[in-house]
C-alpha cells in the first residue's frame, strides 16, 4: 500500500500539460495523432505528464496566435480550471507567436524546438556534447529575447538629471548572448579539432556506423556487437555522444560508431551544432540503419532519416538496412471474407519480410536486439561486408580472413 502511495505521488509531482497542433487541409489526421503520441513521448521524457490534446484544422497555423482567437480562449480557459503548469505546441513557435500566447496563457508555454532543446540539455554528460546543445539554446533563444525583460525600460546614462539615452536592458542581454554563442563556437572548433586528431589516430579500419530514429535500439545493438555497456532505455534521445568502440569479428577488427538519434522536426540549431559529432556518419565506410518495425508509422521514420542523411552529407553511403524489435510486431489479420484491399496493419510480419527483401535496394534484415532473434545471420552479414570493404581497400592483406 504504501508503495502504491508512493508511486502515485511521484507522478503527481511530475508538471501536467496540454499539447496543441494544427491539422492543415492536406495532412491526414491520423498522421497528426501520430506526431501528437511523439509528442507525449518527447514530453513524457522531459518527466512532464500530458492530460489532453487539442486540436484545430485550419489551411495554416494562424501567424499571429498559431490557432485560431476561439481555440486559444478554449485553451487558456480549460488550463486556467484544471491548474494546468504548460501548454506543448507541435511545431516552432515565432517570436511574435510565443509572445502573443503567453498573453493569452495562464501557465508556461513550450514549443516542439524548445521541449527537444531541454531534452538534450538535461541530458548532455560529457562537454562535448553540452557545449554542442548551449549553442543551439542561445541561438534559439537570441531572437526570442524581446519582452523577457519588462521589468526596466532603459538604463540611464551620461550626466545631468535625465541623462542620455543608455542602453536598453535588451540590448545587453543581446550582447551577452552574442559573445557566449561566439565562445561557444570557438570552444567547439577546439574540440573539433582534438576529435579529428582522434579519428585520424584510428588508423585506417573499416568504420561502421549505427543510424536511425530516435528509440529504435541502436544502443541496445552496439552493446550486443561490441560486448560493451553503451546506455540505453526506452526514452527518446538516450543517446546524444557518439560513441565508438573497436569491434572483432573472427580476427577482423573494424570500428562501430553509436550516433545521436534522428526525428520528425528536428530543430535547425541542433542539426547545425551537431554537425560536427556527425562526422562519425559522414567518414563512415558502412551505414547500418537500425528501424523499429513494430512502430505503426516505421516507413515515416525511415524516410525522415533518409533525409537527414541527405541533409548531412552522408546520403551516398552504403547502407544496410535493420529492422529491429519483431518480437513487438503486431498487425490485424484479415477476416477470409473481407474482399476489401489490405492496408498496412494487415500485412504479417511474413509479408512485410517478403515485401522488402524482394523491393529493397539495399540488404535488409529482420531481428531482434532484445530477444537476440537474427543476431548470428545478422553478425554474418556484417562480417561479409566489412570483409569486402577491407579486402577492396588492403587486396594483398587477406591473412586476417
Amino acid at each position: 500500500m504504501t508503495e502504491t502511495n508512493n508511486i502515485q505521488t511521484a507522478e503527481d509531482c511530475r508538471e501536467r500539460a496540454v499539447i496543441v497542433a494544427v491539422i492543415r487541409d492536406s495532412q491526414d489526421p491520423r498522421q497528426v495523432d501520430e506526431f501528437l503520441g511523439e509528442l507525449e513521448f518527447l514530453a513524457e521524457t522531459a518527466d512532464i505528464r500530458t492530460v489532453r490534446r487539442f486540436t484545430q484544422r485550419l489551411p495554416q497555423p494562424s501567424s499571429r496566435i498559431y490557432v485560431g482567437p476561439g481555440k486559444l480562449e478554449e485553451i487558456a480557459a480549460w488550463c486556467k480550471e484544471n491548474e494546468i503548469d504548460v501548454v506543448i505546441f507541435d511545431d516552432e513557435l515565432s517570436p511574435s507567436q510565443t509572445r502573443n500566447i503567453e498573453q493569452a496563457m495562464p501557465c508556461r508555454i513550450l514549443d516542439r524546438t524548445r521541449l527537444i532543446l531541454d531534452i538534450f540539455l538535461s541530458r548532455a554528460q560529457t562537454a562535448y556534447a553540452k557545449t554542442q546543445v548551449q549553442l543551439a539554446h542561445y541561438e534559439y533563444m537570441l531572437p526570442r529575447l524581446a519582452g523577457m525583460w519588462t521589468h526596466l525600460e532603459r538604463q540611464r546614462g551620461g550626466t545631468g538629471t535625465r541623462g542620455g539615452a543608455g542602453e536598453r536592458e535588451i540590448e545587453t542581454d543581446r550582447r551577452i548572448v552574442r559573445n557566449r554563442i561566439s565562445k561557444l563556437k570557438e570552444d567547439l572548433q577546439k574540440i573539433d579539432r582534438q576529435m579529428a586528431v582522434q579519428r585520424s589516430n584510428r588508423g585506417h579500419m573499416v568504420r561502421v556506423s549505427l543510424v536511425g530514429y530516435t528509440n529504435v535500439g541502436k544502443s541496445t545493438l552496439m552493446n550486443l556487437i561490441s560486448k560493451s555497456d553503451v546506455f540505453a532505455e526506452n526514452k527518446l534521445f538516450a543517446t546524444l555522444d557518439t560513441t565508438v568502440r573497436k569491434v572483432v569479428f573472427d580476427n577482423l577488427p573494424f570500428l562501430l560508431s553509436d550516433t545521436v538519434g534522428f526525428i520528425r522536426k528536428l530543430p535547425t540549431q541542433l542539426i547545425e551544432s551537431f554537425k560536427s559529432t556527425l562526422d562519425e556518419v559522414r567518414e563512415a565506410d558502412l551505414l547500418i540503419h537500425v528501424v523499429d518495425i513494430s512502430h505503426p508509422h516505421f516507413e515515416e521514420q525511415l524516410d525522415v532519416v533518409k533525409q537527414t542523411l541527405q541533409d548531412i552529407g552522408a546520403g551516398d553511403k552504403p547502407v544496410y538496412l535493420v529492422f529491429n524489435k519483431v518480437d513487438a510486431y503486431t498487425y490485424i489479420k484479415k477476416e477470409e471474407d473481407d474482399l476489401t484491399p489490405a492496408t498496412r496493419e494487415n500485412l504479417s510480419l511474413d509479408d512485410l519480410r517478403q515485401s522488402w527483401i524482394a523491393k529493397a535496394n539495399t540488404p535488409c534484415i529482420f531481428i531482434s536486439a532484445k530477444e537476440r532473434v537474427g543476431i548470428e545471420k545478422f553478425r554474418s552479414d556484417l562480417y561479409g561486408m566489412v570483409r569486402e570493404i577491407h579486402a577492396g581497400r588492403y587486396p594483398f592483406n587477406n591473412f586476417l580472413y
